[in-house]
């Protein structure tokens, strides 16, 4: 039989499939089918999902796993931060080894167990890099720039300033006030640069923060392949850089933020270290569901005979979030 799990990242909702553990692999074919089924928020299962996480024999002999995202549809993320802390935590539990690296796309990246949140919340902290300014890797062109840093772009929308940073996945993000963040506009900009347009041609995660107090924001994310997400952590490591760079009264390397957003808070931590930047990104990872199904069915995404059981951490995960405060009428997706 093959487990499954309903997991999450500050609710950024994903399917943990781990490749090793079946008799025969999916193909990419299989990867893409099942995954557009399952995350169905309407015909999926348990309310769908952001996406699926698989995990795979590393290519780097000093890992111990590899991370593959594959969006709900059915496109491949570089890196997904809150997916990577569920991850994180799978493979901790299956090798016993609380500081190890991860195989992505694009690098290795570290990660470390660390104190839970609350006793049933526990957190987990992932390096996210490589970061980049360069246009090829943000995929942006014809806005009369070589980058983006805190700049009006009127070709995007008026009177709104931008930072753009691949992480290694594309963000644009903008600081505004509370009437913007619940506003529309997030959702109009997201929704056009990741249709066919000519500014953001491979599409682009579109980040709106709002700045609280010092060390702490608030961020929404309209995210390529998915649409507006509970919580995007490349997204809030992404926003969390910006903030460094473009607002040092507010955010300093090498202090923890608390970055809220719809689905709860993370922690991020902003580093210069040997000319390069990287981010700690600490936050929860929540499983809410095993599940368990025969390996043909899985080839088959045929979920009729499929087993599941609440782990019971949803609850505790909510309390929590309950206790948090509230900056604006945002709620859960």
């Amino acid at each position: 039989m093959t487990q499954l799990f309903k997991v999450h990242g500050s609710q950024n909702e994903f399917f943990i499939l781990d490749q090793t553990e079946l008799t025969r692999p999916m193909s990419n074919n299989e990867l893409v089918t099942f995954t557009k089924k399952i995350t169905d928020k309407k015909t999926g299962l348990l309310g769908g999902a952001d996406g699926v996480l698989v995990v795979d024999t590393p290519t780097r002999p000093e890992d111990l796993a590899k991370m593959r995202v594959i969006n709900k549809d059915g496109s491949e993320a570089s890196m997904c931060g809150n997916g990577l802390r569920t991850v994180a935590r799978y493979v901790y539990e299956k090798y016993h080894k609380d500081n190890f690296f991860v195989d992505t796309m694009n690098a290795n990246l570290q990660v470390q167990k660390r104190d839970n949140f609350t006793e049933k919340v526990p957190a987990f902290a992932v390096e996210i890099s490589p970061v980049s300014f360069d246009p090829h890797n943000v995929g942006f062109d014809k806005l009369g720039r070589q980058r983006i840093i805190d700049d009006y772009l009127p070709e995007i929308y008026p009177s709104l300033r931008f930072t753009s940073v691949a992480v290694p996945n594309p963000h644009l993000i903008s600081f505004v006030d509370k009437e913007t963040i619940e506003g529309t506009a997030l959702g109009e900009i997201g929704q056009r640069l990741n249709d066919t347009n000519p500014y953001f041609y491979n599409g682009v995660n579109v980040n709106f923060a709002q700045i609280i107090e010092k060390n702490k924001i608030f961020v929404r994310t309209f995210e390529r392949g998915v649409g507006y997400t509970n919580a995007c952590g490349t997204g809030m490591s992404a926003t969390s850089l910006a903030l460094c760079l473009t607002h040092p009264d507010v955010a300093k390397f090498e202090e923890e933020l608390t970055v809220y957003n719809p689905g709860g808070l993370v922690k991020t931590i902003v580093h210069w270290q040997d000319n390069h930047y990287h981010i700690d990104l600490i936050g929860n990872a929540t499983f809410t569901h095993e599940l368990e199904l025969s390996e043909d069915d899985l080839h088959h995404q045929n979920f009729d005979n499929i087993s599941v059981q609440e782990t019971g951490e949803q609850a505790a995960y909510e309390e929590f979030v309950a206790s948090l405060p509230h900056f604006n009428n945002l709620t859960v997706y």
